[in-house]
């Protein structure tokens, strides 16, 4: 694989890939992380997707072994396997080849083991996350590219097994009060966690309803 792609993108945006090698020996340094499901991973300057492609393929990889067979829980698990990778980059281009390569990972899978009983719904589902979780923006000034707007990432939480509630949060919001409080935002050894406040909270949705709103 290519580190590279320009002299100039190095000098510019000092973009170097991280080989595969390397990816992955840095994932198994929390590979139980990688293969729970809903655990998050945020990548500030994903790139092509280079690491977040290894952790939704450990993702998926877990959901095929619990949920192979049955397709309705598969999709279910798949989309919540989405809605955890989150990825931002500077570079447009980037952004749209690390969409499309988390897109075509699920897709290949998803056609692998359901053939023509596919459906286009959660296939639309995925999109809509990856359009919303992978974002055109400035790690650094914690800003969107070329707009005076924060980066804002969108909570998916699972409700009722079916049903997912959307909560955005501002990234900067998150950032500041995480140093200032000295407290994470998730925990699963029961600790006290900075619980923040959402800029928008949108109505419980069908995990194959997404693309209604």
């Amino acid at each position: 694989m290519t580190q590279i792609v320009s002299k100039q993108r190095v000098s510019d945006h000092g973009e170097v890939f991280t080989n595969e090698r390397e990816v992955n020996a840095m994932l198994d340094l929390v590979k139980q992380e990688t293969e729970r499901i809903d655990s998050r991973f945020l990548e500030p300057a994903c790139g092509t997707g280079n690491f977040l492609e290894k952790i939704l393929e450990r993702k998926l990889a877990v959901v095929e072994r619990r949920y192979g067979k049955l397709q309705f829980d598969y999709e279910r698990n798949a989309v919540l396997a989405v809605c955890s990778i989150y990825g931002i980059d500077i570079l447009e281009d980037n952004l749209v080849q690390c969409r499309e390569r988390l897109f075509n990972l699920f897709n290949s899978q998803y056609i692998r083991l359901f053939g023509d009983n596919c459906k286009e719904d959660c296939r639309a589902s995925i999109r809509i996350i990856l359009g919303l979780n992978i974002i055109h923006g400035d790690a650094i000034t914690l800003k969107k590219v070329n707009k005076d707007e924060p980066i804002v990432f969108s909570e998916w939480s699972q409700i009722n097994s079916n049903y997912l509630k959307r909560r955005d949060f501002s990234f900067q919001d998150l950032l500041e009060h995480e140093i200032v409080a000295g407290l994470p935002l998730f925990s699963d050894l029961g600790q006290d966690v900075f619980i923040p406040k959402p800029i928008k909270d949108y109505p419980v949705q069908h995990f194959l309803e997404l693309s209604n709103e």
